[in-house]
């Protein structure tokens, strides 16, 4: 695997999953080194981004967070982001037995590195927390994500396309869950008063 797999990825996304699919490569050994990367650049933008503009909601005046709200609101998205990605890693490895893939975990860890590479580019429109053109740039982000993944996942788990669809649709199923999830937390923390303060 060279270093060049996560701009494969955007060009040549069937080269990349390819590439992947060599259990012989240094796939995992080069892709570990660009998930803190990807986990941590979200959450630093949300916290740039909220100090320096505010979030606009449609609303004419800006909504600043102090400093602290900010940064338990930015550790929380980090750790979404990292329980996310890992447990999927973990889901995907335990759903290809069923689809009939026979490959290592690192394979997964590679495939689910380049399918949310994505999210990492998407995540810059943080720096600017408006509401609705963050809500814009996250649907772009998640059909580019989603491409990513019902195109590469076949290819690189070596498996018919047919069950590379169905386990591509598992997978989302799984993430729909996580999300719808993790608003239902979200929002009883904020019911029962444990919420960032809001400064106009």
């Amino acid at each position: 695997m060279t270093q060049l797999t996560l701009i494969n990825a955007l060009l040549k996304p069937h080269l990349a999953f390819k590439e992947i699919a060599q259990v012989d490569s240094n796939a995992a050994k080069i892709l570990q080194k660009i998930v803190p990367l990807l986990l941590l650049a979200p959450p630093i933008f949300v916290w740039l981004g909220s100090g320096l503009f505010g979030w606009r909601m449609g609303a004419d005046e800006a909504l600043f967070l102090d400093n602290t709200s900010r940064v338990i609101i930015s550790f929380c998205y980090f750790i979404a982001l990292s329980l996310g990605f890992f447990s999927t890693v973990f889901i995907a490895h335990w759903m290809g037995v069923t689809y009939g893939a026979d490959k290592p975990l690192k394979v997964y860890f590679a495939l689910i590195t380049v399918v949310y590479f994505p999210f990492l580019i998407g995540s810059i429109a943080h720096i600017y927390p408006n509401a609705f053109f963050n809500l814009l740039v996250l649907l772009l982000t998640l059909i580019w994500c989603m491409t990513l993944l019902y195109k590469g996942l076949p290819v690189a788990l070596e498996i018919p396309p047919e069950r590379g669809m169905l386990m591509s649709s598992s997978l989302v199923a799984w993430l729909l869950v996580g999300a719808v999830s993790l608003l239902g937390i979200s929002v009883g923390l904020w019911t029962i008063g444990i919420g960032p303060a809001i400064a106009v």
